[in-house]
């Protein structure tokens, strides 16, 4: 049947109210921005409404089980695969990695800790949009073998002009730390602003555009496999990140002649581009599971030990991405949001440890709890597996000062995060040989003394 022809007014407007999105994680979620544009009791129809093209995109193998299996159908005016051949992008993008071995990258299991980028500098540079400021700081692992991980951070000056980025690779998990961003996807559009993270899937094609001027953040990548919430165990069925909470982008598209759009394609770690006459983002209906979604830290719900002794890190997992291993994360995404710290002749400050896992620490707002000097918003830190880490020395001694008489305090202006990987990560050079690199990060323990008293034992150590 012939569709009735309606006008179309096209907006550059990002949703600002949570009301502007769709709700929920892992739902199967509709959306269309034109009513009855979204085919009905059918994915791929002879003749789809509108004229659409139908055209899916499986996040997972067509055989994975039900319960894991992630695709959307998105009905557009042209599908993707109208564009020339992808041709290797010049000049190379030698910054980022993907395939972690000797030839790229390196290993030490020194405590590394990088100073922020000022922004400052950013803008009085040559423009450099998203794709360009991103670069890899470590990782572990394989995209071709799909099972690793990689941190990068970016810095950018420039929205994405004629452009979007697409990545083959795996998916990203971005943290703004300075900058909104307005990011354009095939299912629609997401305002991201510091506070927030976004997760873009892998194989979906987006733009982002920077409202607030220069931008920089962290991003994690995961190659093989999605992002999920944790499993809440005796906590019970609320608490940590709501599935609520997660918000998706309702249908949005744009329409006409875009001659010259460029798609860079991230795949195996390389970029290609590729030259097309039309907006990728021209979809005008789509439905599934497997979509693009943001959250806001500050719904996140922090639970804390309340009365004695400090709580392992992992009780504030906000995202994970489990291994065939129970319990074992390929990544995990935790952050340490304000909360009351009550425990009872405790040493509340995060203890001294060594972890099978890896820790990636970055700093959005504020001060961090277990670093009085040094650690700073937009900078960074790498703990590698069963490397020594902890409360630096003023921490260590403050708390100690205050004696076992310290009453109920609360945390405030503080945002900080953790990637964790069960993975041992290897370095990259840029990041390696960054004068960012703080090479005094070691000294922050160097103060710490013996306060062994040896009361109760003789001069070899023996129990009396």
């Amino acid at each position: 049947m012939e569709q009735e022809q309606q006008q179309i007014t096209i907006t550059n407007d990002f949703p600002s109210d949570d009301h502007d999105y769709l709700s929920g994680f892992g739902n199967t979620f509709e959306s269309e921005s034109i009513p009855g544009s979204l085919p009905r009791g059918q994915n791929s129809p002879l003749l789809c409404p509108y004229g659409l093209y139908a055209e899916q995109i499986s996040g997972t193998s067509f055989t994975s089980p039900h319960k894991l299996n992630q695709r959307s159908w998105l009905y557009r005016i042209k599908p993707s695969v109208t564009h020339e051949p992808f041709q290797a992008r010049f000049p190379r993008h030698d910054k980022l990695v993907s395939e972690f071995d000797k030839s790229n990258s390196y290993t030490t299991p020194t405590q590394l800790r990088w100073k922020p980028k000022l922004v400052d500098t950013v803008e009085e540079s040559a423009p450099i949009d998203f794709v360009e400021g991103l670069y890899t700081v470590c990782g572990a692992g394989s995209s071709f073998l799909r099972h690793g991980f990689a941190i990068h951070m970016y810095t950018a000056n420039k929205s994405m002009d004629d452009c979007a980025f697409c990545n083959a690779d795996g998916d990203f998990l971005i943290v703004p730390q300075k900058g909104r961003l307005w990011i354009t996807t095939e299912c629609g559009k997401l305002q991201v602003s510091p506070g927030e993270i976004v997760v873009i899937p892998q194989g979906f094609r987006f733009a982002v555009d920077l409202p607030d001027g220069p931008s920089r953040g962290y991003v994690s990548e995961i190659f093989g496999t999605h992002f999920q919430l944790p499993d809440l165990g005796p906590i019970g069925a609320n608490g940590l990140a709501a599935p609520r909470d997660f918000l998706v982008p309702k249908a949005w598209f744009e329409d006409g002649s875009r001659p010259g759009y460029t798609v860079v394609q991230k795949y195996g770690g390389e970029l290609f581009v590729a030259k097309q006459d039309f907006s990728p983002f021209n979809v005008v209906a789509w439905h599934g599971n497997y979509v693009p979604y943001k959250y806001d830290l500050n719904k996140f719900c922090p639970y804390n030990t309340v009365l004695f002794d400090h709580s392992d890190p992992s009780i504030n997992t906000v995202l994970t991405a489990p291994t065939d291993k129970p319990g074992v994360a390929l990544l995990d995404f935790v952050i340490f949001p304000p909360r009351w710290l009550v425990a009872e002749h405790t040493f509340r400050p995060p203890y001294y440890h060594r972890n099978c896992m890896s820790e990636f620490m970055g700093l959005i707002y504020g001060g961090y709890e277990a670093k009085a000097d040094g650690f700073l918003p937009g900078g960074a830190s790498l703990h590698s597996c069963m490397t020594p880490h902890g409360s630096d020395t003023k921490t260590y001694e403050a708390t100690i000062e205050s004696g076992h008489d310290a009453g109920p305090s609360k945390i405030t202006n503080t945002l900080a995060f953790m990637f964790e990987s069960c993975l041992i990560p290897r370095i990259s050079l840029c990041a390696l040989k960054s004068p960012l690199m703080d090479n005094d990060y070691y000294q922050c323990w160097t103060g710490l003394k013996s306060h062994f008293s040896g009361e109760g034992a003789d001069s070899k150590g023996n129990g009396v």
